[in-house]
């Protein structure tokens, strides 16, 4: 029996599931869809889920199948039209743009490598909990039904989720009274490749009538949107997202208002899809009941302005699924699964307000850009959150329990010809703990902290790991520790220069912060998360 149903097979669903597998947890997924669908809806990448996709072991598949986002034209009606490159920011990874139908293949790829089927045109209709697990019956498209258990449900399937609806889950908000449509099409200008266009006209009171052009991976093709004329759009219809019931805009429909609002008016042709869609904002008022839990658009749903949602909904799934696959392998306390509400509701109510913040002054910011550093996602979190501790909390410089932990580049090994980075010693499933020996890198503090590794990641059933950045010449191999050497200073620029030790998750967040590894509070953090063999 498999231990987690994922409910859903788009971008959210299908990270949990490979990550469940990478964690060593089994699990199923189903879809109530048939096949994959064609629309190109989320269409950027934020640097953050390209940190989680190197994590996972599939960035350079998702790189090679977008292409990098490098700015924004703007026109906007009764102003000269500018250019704004994306900001070089000292991160890993860039903007990528990748539509959601590539985004899914290469997920669904690496899923099937892990040896898991997405079985297609599959419906949850009913659960029912109790101590031990769910109980779920699923639905076929011919009418057929099964009957099942699992330990853990995961409703990774929308807005209109059914996992939430039969939880029953309050899921509140409001409805845009706008609707949009949008297109995938080619457009005959002269654009620079990996540049995206908008185009304004300010209206006092409502929304800017407005052309937003996204590229795609193929030259010259874009995914548009815009307000959808009255027309097109009935007052029946679902609340949120694609409106699948309804006729799409036709190329003629897309045109008119790309004449409206571009001064050029380019030519827009080939169209391979368009849709009308709605915009809601809404957060759930738990992440979570019992053994069942909500991750995606199941949990919120917002604007796209930024390309946070799909991206919000991935960081989802890659916080719950090593506290899942730890629970289910009796090394983690189950209380810890308490942690995913408490961490990621507040991304996710925090989402919501930018978002609609951001939609209601589209055109109007001051810079006449969108905020792209909030929108890498980086800045993301925990920090004063039950799960996480930081005895050195007075500390000044570095990142704090609960940051994301920065990544580092040059730091030499003994035995490896070439520098590595920190993520490159970060990445697999354990937790890691860090620590800086910048001073006091003498081999009787390095044979201290060797004995003290081996005692405690003994005991915690291959959950973690040690790494200690030294000075050169500690550079002598001892059990249980890797020996880094930060030749550069990148790791003090990023980390502080001062001594240090920290306790690194493998969502990439700083779980536990200290001066020492010898400090009790670290012995204790390690003991509420982590259960001895």
């Amino acid at each position: 029996m498999a231990d987690v149903l994922v409910v859903g097979a788009g971008p959210v669903g299908l990270t949990l599931a490979c990550e469940l597998a990478r964690h060593g947890a089994r699990c199923r997924i189903i879809d109530r869809a048939p096949r994959p669908l064609p629309y190109c809806r989320a269409i950027g990448v934020t640097p953050r889920t390209l940190e989680v996709w190197d994590d996972m072991g599939i960035a350079r598949e998702m790189i090679d199948a977008g292409l990098w986002l490098t700015g924004l034209r703007s026109i906007v009606q009764g102003r000269p039209p500018t250019d704004a490159p994306n900001p070089a920011l000292d991160l890993p990874f860039a903007a990528l743009g990748l539509p959601q139908y590539e985004t899914e293949r290469v997920l669904a790829r690496h899923l099937d490598r892990h040896g898991v089927r997405i079985e297609r045109g599959s419906a949850l209709t009913a659960l029912r909990q109790d101590p031990d697990g769910v109980a779920v019956r699923i639905e076929g498209e011919d009418g057929t039904a099964q009957e099942d258990r699992f330990r853990y449900v995961v409703g990774c399937d929308g807005a209109h989720s059914a996992v939430r609806r039969l939880l029953g889950i309050a899921f509140d908000g409001a409805a845009y009274p706008w609707p949009f449509m949008l297109g995938d099409v080619r457009i005959g200008w002269d654009v620079p490749y990996g540049m995206s266009v908008r185009a304004l006209r300010l209206v006092e009171g409502g929304p800017p009538d407005m052309f937003v052009a996204i590229p795609l991976p193929e030259p010259g093709r874009y995914r548009v949107s815009m307000l959808a004329p009255a027309a097109l759009v009935p007052s029946a219809g679902t609340e949120h997202g694609i409106q699948a019931e309804l006729r799409g805009p036709s190329l003629a429909d897309l045109q008119a208002v790309a004449d409206d609002l571009l001064p050029d008016r380019p030519r827009l042709a080939d169209l391979r899809w368009s849709s009308v869609y709605r915009i809601s904002m809404r957060l759930a008022s738990a992440y979570g009941q019992g053994r069942c839990f909500i991750a995606g658009d199941a949990a919120h749903i917002h604007p796209p302005t930024g390309g946070q949602g799909m991206n919000t909904g991935i960081q989802d799934a890659y916080n719950l699924a090593w506290k899942l696959a730890l629970v289910l392998r009796g090394a983690g306390a189950p209380s810890l699964l308490d942690s995913y509400d408490a961490e990621r509701r507040p991304v996710g109510a925090d989402v919501v307000a930018r978002t609609r913040a951001a939609s209601e002054g589209y055109g109007r910011e001051r810079t006449g850009t969108p905020d792209r550093l909030a929108d890498t996602q980086i800045l993301v979190s925990y920090r004063g959150t039950p799960w996480v501790r930081d005895d050195a909390a007075s500390q000044d410089g570095g990142p704090a329990a609960g940051d994301r932990a920065p990544d580092a580049v040059g730091l030499m090994r003994q035995g490896c010809g070439f520098p590595l980075r920190l993520f490159d010693v970060l990445r697999g499933t354990e937790h890691v703990l860090i620590v800086h020996l910048p001073q006091d890198g003498a081999p009787e503090t390095i044979a201290d902290l060797s004995r003290w590794a081996q005692q405690h990641a003994s005991h915690r059933r291959g959950c973690l790991r040690v790494v200690a950045v030294t000075t050169p010449a500690a550079h002598r191999a001892v059990p249980g520790v890797a020996l880094l050497e930060d030749p550069s200073g990148a790791f003090a620029a990023a980390y502080g220069p001062e001594p240090m030790s920290y306790l690194v998750r493998p969502d990439g967040h700083l779980g536990w912060r200290g001066r020492s590894w010898r400090e009790a509070g670290l012995q204790e953090h390690l003991q509420s998360l982590l259960l001895a063999a």
